[in-house]
């Protein structure tokens, strides 16, 4: 599955929740699935500068993909990440870094979000470009 086509099925499935409490709970639902991220990767070279709340990110290259690796202390924030990690993971470098970000607006979480946190969702993507770009030797 390509980047854009992860974001339109994303997209697609918060659009079937009409309340913003139904989309918190799928987003932090989606950071309940993600994979537990090892105690030594919570490192604070690992940690997502600018952030409210605690986000621990690293990645991997695997046969020519990025894996994303990700936790936080709060549960609206590992799912933000999550947002993140189900579309970006496991594509190539430069898809990564040429993919379009702006899917996130269409979310409509920063409106609904405290600036600080609506902010954390461009550090966010900033950070995982950065491993990606970091990863694409």
């Amino acid at each position: 599955m390509t980047i854009q086509e992860a974001q339109n099925e994303l997209l697609e499935n918060l659009s079937i929740f009409q309340d913003w409490t139904e989309r918190y709970e799928y987003v932090i639902g989606l950071g309940k699935k993600l994979p537990p991220m090892q105690e030594s990767s919570k490192s604070s070279d690992k940690l997502i500068q600018g952030c409210q709340s605690q986000v621990w990110l690293d990645a991997e290259k695997q046969n020519g993909n990025i894996i994303y690796h990700a936790d936080s202390d709060s549960l609206i924030t590992k799912g933000m990440i999550a947002l993140f990690i189900s579309t970006l993971s496991n594509q190539t470098p430069e898809s990564i870094l040429t993919a379009d970000m702006s899917f996130i607006d269409q979310t409509g979480l920063k409106e609904h979000l405290a600036p600080t946190r609506a902010n954390a969702l461009t550090l966010m993507a900033a950070q995982m470009k950065k491993l990606a770009l970091q990863l694409s030797t």
